[in-house]
């Protein structure tokens, strides 16, 4: 897979989650590139071109994050603050989809610049839908801002 074909970066640990969420894009015809990490640690090193990932650039960055709270390594928040907080990721969508009902999560995540907010829902078909719409507003109906819009300046 190149580079430039990573459209959506699938933050989750949980593999039943993971294999969830990659069938529910394949049969809702979202034919989109996917690349999942399996924790925090590896999504900012894709995320931000470093390690096993130093080939990349941030010109191809994903263009949608679906973000879990509960990670190894780095935990979802903190992955969260340092997208949002650096400008050559700052316009990446980030749509938390976790199994968290703490409203604390949700606070911290929307006072962090999340774009959307989902808990994930635990029954089978309600997840399916879930996942197929966040695919479809966010790589589909959504305007995205131009790539260089929040480079470094």
């Amino acid at each position: 897979m190149t580079q430039e074909e990573v459209h959506i970066l699938l933050v989750e640990d949980n593999p039943a989650d993971v294999e969830l969420t990659l069938h529910t894009f394949r049969n809702g015809n979202l034919r989109n590139r996917i690349h999942v990490a399996r924790d925090g640690e590896e999504a900012l090193d894709f995320l931000f071109c470093r390690g096993p990932y130093s080939v990349r650039t941030f010109e191809h960055a994903p263009k949608l994050i679906l973000l879990d709270l509960k990670l190894p390594k780095v935990d979802g928040m903190e992955v969260l603050r340092q997208v949002k907080g650096d400008p050559r990721t700052k316009a990446i969508p980030v749509v938390i989809l976790t199994s968290s009902k703490e409203e604390k999560d949700m606070v911290n995540s929307y006072q962090l610049g999340v774009n959307s907010y989902i808990q994930k829902p635990v029954d089978f078909n309600q997840f399916r839908e879930t996942v197929k719409q966040l695919g479809l507003y966010w790589l589909v109906v959504n305007e995205p801002p131009p790539t260089n819009a929040f480079s470094a300046r």
